[in-house]
């Protein structure tokens, strides 16, 4: 990548002066995230202006190999981004999963202190625990209406009552 620095704009060697793995260990996730879109942004514009070129290029000569020395700056700008994609690419990698693991065992410890991170059941006055805990909800079996449910329990009734008379 040293190699393409001498073709560089000052702005564009700055950029990728901040790939440097030294620089990298410093930023944190949120910050390699936008270095990246930076990156990306670069290598997208010079990559675009390198293909439009050498099509125009190809025109002229008569044919691709014919045109290829011509647009070997842009080429080199293009591949110097690319690479300095492919390093933040890897380094952003790293870091999120570093911190999606992290992240992982702190819900892990919440969890298993009991400290859930979900909504709170309300607690019952005087007992200290939580509504609702330590009895398990009774299953109540419908047919699909609460007006047909009466229906039905009513006409079972009935039944029962006409075989007791």
């Amino acid at each position: 990548m040293d190699d393409y620095l001498k073709i560089l704009k000052d702005s564009e060697r700055d950029l990728l002066r901040e790939v440097e793995p030294a620089r990298m260990k410093k930023l944190d996730e949120d910050e390699l995230i936008d270095l990246h879109q930076r990156i990306r942004r670069a290598r997208t514009k010079h990559t675009t202006n390198y293909r439009r070129a050498a099509a125009k290029n190809v025109e002229k000569k008569g044919g691709r190999g014919a045109a290829y020395p011509r647009g070997s700056k842009a080429r080199h700008r293009a591949e110097a981004f690319e690479e300095a994609l492919s390093r933040v690419s890897a380094r952003l990698a790293k870091v999120s999963h570093r911190e999606s693991e992290r992240l992982k065992g702190e819900r892990l410890a919440q969890a298993q202190s009991g400290r859930g991170t979900g909504p709170k059941a309300p607690k019952v006055p005087g007992t200290g625990k939580a509504a609702g805990t330590g009895r398990a909800r009774q299953h109540v079996k419908t047919t699909g209406g609460t007006k047909r449910d009466a229906a039905s329990s009513a006409k079972g009734r009935a039944r029962q009552a006409k075989k007791d008379g």
